[in-house]
């Protein structure tokens, strides 16, 4: 008997595993049945069907990768330098990383937001934060480069950022640290009632994207998190997670967790508006860098700005509410219709949903427990619109598909979890490797999500790789929702460390995607567009090379008269008009970067010779089969010399 039944549990067994490999990967509606990967794989000569945008976190750059591939295409360089495209090296673009506390070469990056038309992606422009020294960047995706970066005043630790309104009216911004405001010297002990923090809109130009700092709305000095716009029914507001409520200023991981409830501030911008137009704002002077690269000059300017609108949210009925939310919550995300609002608490065993109708039924009745700093706090049974219960341990960001489904990410217990908006009920659970923080679906944070792939992405990755010392690579991994059940198709290694991506369709981007810089629109001061322009001029110790640049040859491709002590201005512009073929420009001795100039378009670098010689350049892009021979010499004498100037290309 005992060994029939093993027979039968082993057959039985085996059946399982059977039938579990050949329904390995299948959707419940049956309509994908290949396995994980074929779905990831896009053949040779074809496209990715998204882009996604990942934040690099302490790299402070921009990682743009092909969707479902996971294969890298482009670093982005927003607020860090980069010496493969030379970016914060050249004198083009150093006054973009100038801010008011100087020149500031990184910065950590958290939260990239693409713009929005009628609540839905457009693909236009991408905007992120520097958490560190607070800024607020547009990525222009007709060029996939920076195209302007805002200092943030009276802000501290712009976590809580970018985050953009529904038709791009706005990029809002928190602050996560909350400081005297204006900043002075005063004892860390005197924080509670003393310290402040801002919220700051920054209107967007609809027909070329430049920012302004609009207003700033004050507000008490607790920890301001994460943020989401309200959308269709909840369009004109900003829901935003605060913590340390306590205003504890020392211990923080116990003494910010004391309270049972927290805060999600409910922001009304549209009655914001209302109060600016009024003129029930007060000016208050301080100091803040505005950046931005014109395309045609393909030069950045830096101009201080020196004032900024402030709304005092506790002077102004109806400007914001405080929803309470169990205990330190972090993601703050809105469905896409608007409704419901979920308010991730770190510390909470059920996640918290309130409700966009309740709350405004709440305000409209007074249904009022108390105030915080003037701000009126709504009863939490009147604004709740749902629990989902015991989902799993440290929630920390939603995202939601096109069939009315909600996936939270689950730091301690490192796995994604499906449920249904509405019901409230678990669909799905699976495993992420390990740690997850924020997830992206396309589209998820706006009307219209794309409810085909999920990205997670993990802060912990000890076996998914080949070790590679101490540290780590971070990890996305790519899951299919388009079925009842999640499945998972791959994972790759990300540069930096990820908070949160955007992925959009590539079809809204690939169609506009900038080939080259047209030469006869080239208006940079230094532009040298023909061969006939080429020389080179002397001014005291600085020395203007004029360089032009095509496949095979640097012009002028040899140079004398350069001395010791001089500052030597190369001047290059890339005369090819052919998509794709950038040239590069790298210099014996050069201190800062290689240049990497894009067709038609004009860069400089700064060289200071030290050393008597001849010391080659050359093209350091391989752009065609004689690449090797596109180089040249330049002598450098001492600098008592007498040798003039001179320069040519052969004889």
């Amino acid at each position: 008997m005992k060994r029939t039944t093993y027979l039968s549990l082993t057959l039985l067994a085996l059946a399982s595993v059977f039938t579990s490999c050949t329904n390995q990967g299948k959707k419940s509606n049956g309509a994908l049945t290949s396995n994980a990967a074929e779905r990831v794989y896009v053949p040779p000569g074809q496209y990715d069907e998204f882009y996604g945008f990942l934040s690099g976190g302490f790299s402070g750059q921009l990682g743009v990768y092909g969707i479902p591939s996971g294969r890298l295409l482009k670093v982005v360089p927003v607020f860090s330098q980069d010496p493969e495209k030379a970016y914060g090296y050249n004198e083009e673009t150093k006054p973009m990383l100038n801010t008011t506390h100087g020149f500031i070469p990184w910065d950590d990056t958290h939260h990239p937001d693409v713009s929005q038309t009628n609540g839905v992606l457009d693909g236009r422009w991408i905007f992120m934060n520097a958490n560190n020294t607070p800024r607020v960047a547009r990525i222009d995706l007709t060029s996939f480069e920076t195209a302007e970066i805002m200092e943030i005043p009276n802000s501290a630790g712009n976590h809580n950022s970018a985050f953009v309104t529904e038709n791009t009216e706005y990029v809002v911004a928190g602050t996560r640290f909350s400081v005297p405001i204006p900043q002075r010297d005063m004892p860390i002990k005197d924080y509670k009632g003393n310290f402040k923090a801002s919220l700051s809109f920054l209107s967007v130009d609809q027909d070329n994207g430049h920012m302004d700092l609009s207003f700033q709305i004050r507000l008490p000095g607790f920890n301001y998190d994460l943020a989401h716009p309200g959308r269709d029914k909840s369009h004109g507001w900003i829901f935003i997670t605060t913590y340390n409520t306590e205003e504890a200023y020392t211990l923080q991981e116990v003494n910010s967790s004391q309270n049972d409830k927290d805060f999600i501030a409910a922001v009304n911008w549209k009655k914001a508006e209302e109060y600016i137009k009024a003129g029930k704002f007060t000016t208050e002077a301080t100091e803040y860098a505005h950046n931005i690269y014109n395309e045609e000059t393909h030069t950045a300017t830096s101009t201080i700005k020196k004032e900024v609108r402030v709304l005092e949210a506790s002077e102004l009925p109806g400007l914001v509410y405080f929803l309470p939310t169990p205990k330190s919550p972090h993601g703050c995300d809105v469905d896409p219709t608007g409704e419901y609002i979920v308010g991730n608490g770190k510390l909470s065993a059920d996640l918290t949903v309130h409700s966009f109708t309740k709350m405004l039924d709440a305000i409209e009745n007074k249904k009022f427990d108390g105030e915080a700093y003037g701000i009126p706090i709504l009863n939490f049974e009147d604004v709740l619109g749902g629990t989902v219960k015991q989902p799993g341990l440290g929630p920390l960001h939603t995202e939601f598909d096109d069939k009315g489904n909600a996936y939270t990410t689950f730091f301690i217990s490192s796995e994604v979890v499906k449920w249904k908006v509405g019901t409230w009920e678990i669909i799905d659970r699976k495993p992420t490797y390990y740690s997850p923080g924020h997830l992206s679906i396309p589209g998820g944070n706006s009307q219209k999500p794309w409810g085909k792939y999920l990205l997670a992405m993990n802060k912990i990755t000890k076996d998914r790789y080949l070790p590679t010392g101490p540290e780590l690579t971070q990890s996305a991994q790519l899951y299919d929702i388009t079925g009842d059940k999640m499945v998972l198709l791959s994972d790759f290694p990300t540069i930096g460390e990820p908070h949160y991506a955007s992925m959009v369709p590539a079809e809204l981007i690939q169609p506009k995607s900038r080939k080259i810089y047209n030469l006869e629109e080239n208006e940079h001061a230094h532009a040298t567009t023909k061969d006939s322009d080429v020389r080179i001029e002397r001014n005291g110790k600085e020395v203007h090379v004029y360089m032009t640049m095509i496949r095979s040859h640097l012009n002028p491709d040899n140079i004398e008269g350069i001395k010791v002590g001089d500052k030597v201005y190369f001047h290059l512009t890339n005369l090819e008009q052919d998509f794709d073929v950038p040239h590069g420009f790298a210099v014996m001795g050069a201190e800062n970067a290689e240049l990497l100039v894009m067709p038609g378009q004009t860069e400089t670098l700064v060289w200071y010779p030290k050393k008597v010689g001849v010391w080659p350049f050359y093209c350091s892009d391989f752009c065609s089969a004689l690449h090797q021979e596109m180089s040249g010499y330049i002598r450098v004498s001492p600098e008592d010399s007498n040798i003039e100037l001179s320069w040519g290309l052969g004889d």
